[in-house]
């Protein structure tokens, strides 16, 4: 649609203005810092940062309902740069120009319901978001979005030149920040950080098929994330796991998609979110409390953080109920079918602490949740749910299971309708389907396939008396013969009954 289609109020506010003064403030002392140079942690004292614009005040001088109306005027442009997480350009990066915006197609995935059965199942009404259908298959592109629309900025008005973008990765960061920085090749080269053998084929093959140098390591995440942290303070790098600042920015784009799918009325809503690096369900708080303090929605939903047992560092934190006592302690990780949330000391976790307070502050104590689920509760459920029309990976069963929990233990009104984030699509995670089906899971999962959810491919065998077309070219009778000794046998299979046709008359 075109500008001079719009209504005339609108015409001035759906194509953005660059404005705003963003600024590193610190969550441990609260120092702030210029955004000339990229940092990760605070140079002070070395406490994690968020990004925050000293001019978000001038954002309420513009009521919330008229926000509402640019924000849905906007889906109309046929502008790519605002086609994507940046159709909340105000929200997410306002100092970054649309010239310098990188968009490979993310953002805006679809909220598909659960059926009858399904929710019947689950014991509430709920909907997957489908953030596997991100380019990469991941949610991780909406961080990546923003941190290398940024690190475009920098090199195009403040020459930034010869980036090596580098992370560390469960599977899914790694082939996001390979695909966003091949965009940018002629400036930004990648390099990635694994746990070796504790990645799936098709995510270990992402990063390969963008060029990025894949580098394995012995251990587990934390161990490559260590690794990252020492190379990113110590030689000229950019950091793209989620202790990047900017990478939170572009993740609250769930929120704000969220709001928009439901006309800006989230009360009765509660988001679902598996916890692993704490990114994810930072940028979730983070973006509604942005779009509350705006007026853009007049309430908070619920927000549920789901863990397994066999990596809970922040289910464990909150299971203390009085604050004063909390203290975060690192867990060692054990072997999780949710394998990018397999994270036992999440980087996010002081921005987790911060933003729950924030959120509860508002909404009440009963309004952010975690629970913890079983490694077998995790395989049920994403199999149950791809039984039921969905593309579900791991984390997005483990979502199913956590709020199946959550309203077990009456954490969660049932009169509410639950947003369940499906990181990540089913493809990238069949290693585990596959396992389930052959029942060849390592003891060490503790998950025991249930007959009635494993499935296998049946193979007929022709007897030699039968032509088969495997051994070479048939006649038509002998196709003829094939075909229906064939069909007979699947129709058995299946059970089909036959079809009664009246001769006709001659």
């Amino acid at each position: 649609m075109k500008i001079d289609q719009f209504p005339s109020d609108m015409q001035p506010h759906v194509i953005p203005e660059i404005h705003g003064e963003y600024v590193y403030r610190c969550l441990g002392c609260g120092s702030c810092f210029g955004i000339g140079e990229l940092l990760y942690t605070c140079p002070r004292c070395d406490s994690v940062l968020l990004i925050e614009d000293r001019q978000w005040d001038r954002l309420k001088e513009v009521p919330g309902a008229k926000w509402r109306r640019i924000f849905d005027y906007r889906k109309m442009l046929n502008i790519p740069a605002l086609s994507g997480i940046y159709r909340f350009h105000e929200l997410i990066g306002s100092i970054i120009p649309l010239e310098d915006i990188v968009f490979l197609g993310e953002g805006h995935t679809p909220v598909i319901l659960a059926n009858e059965a399904l929710s019947d199942w689950a014991g509430i009404r709920f909907c997957f978001k489908n953030d596997g259908q991100n380019p990469s298959a991941s949610f991780k592109d909406r961080g990546m979005a923003s941190a290398f629309s940024y690190l475009n900025y920098l090199i195009s008005k403040r020459g930034v030149r010869e980036v090596l973008a580098i992370c560390a990765s469960t599977g899914d960061t790694s082939a996001s920040a390979a695909l966003y920085a091949s965009y940018l090749s002629r400036d930004v080269k990648s390099a990635v950080l694994l746990p070796k053998g504790l990645v799936t084929p098709q995510q270990l093959g992402q990063p390969l098929g963008s060029g990025a140098r894949v580098i394995e390591i012995p251990g587990v995440f934390d161990d490559c994330m260590k690794v990252v942290e020492y190379l990113s303070e110590n030689f000229s790098v950019a950091l793209m796991n989620s202790k990047n600042a900017w990478r939170i920015l572009g993740q609250e784009s769930y929120s704000y998609e969220i709001a928009q799918a439901f006309d800006y009325e989230v009360g009765g809503l509660a988001v679902v979110a598996p916890i692993g690096n704490a990114g994810n369900i930072t940028a979730v708080m983070a973006g509604f409390l942005k779009m509350y303090d705006l007026h853009i929605i007049d309430s908070l939903p619920a927000v549920i953080g789901v863990q397994s047992e066999h990596a809970n560092p922040v289910y464990l934190y909150y299971l203390e109920a009085e604050e004063a006592r909390r203290q975060f302690r690192p867990v060692t990780v054990r072997l999780s079918t949710a394998q990018a949330a397999m994270i036992g000391n999440p980087v996010s976790m002081p921005r987790v602490i911060k933003l729950v307070e924030q959120y509860r502050k508002i909404a009440g104590e009963g309004s952010v949740r975690i629970v913890q689920i079983s490694e077998q509760e995790i395989m049920d459920s994403m199999l149950f749910a791809n039984r039921n029309g969905h593309v579900a990976c791991t984390q997005g069963g483990e979502c199913l299971a956590g709020i199946r929990k959550a309203v077990a233990e009456n954490k969660i009104d049932k009169d509410r309708t639950a947003i369940l984030d499906a990181t990540a699509h089913a493809l990238k995670f069949a290693v585990f389907q596959d396992k389930y089906f052959e029942d060849t899971f390592e003891p060490e999962f503790e998950v025991t396939p249930k007959p009635e959810l494993q499935n296998a491919p049946l193979s007929i065998s022709l007897p030699d008396s039968v032509p088969n077309p495997a051994k070479g070219k048939l006649s038509p009778e002998q196709f003829k013969e094939f075909v229906e000794y064939t069909s007979s046998i699947i129709a058995g299979i299946l059970d089909l009954k036959q079809l009664k046709r009246e001769k006709r008359k001659r």
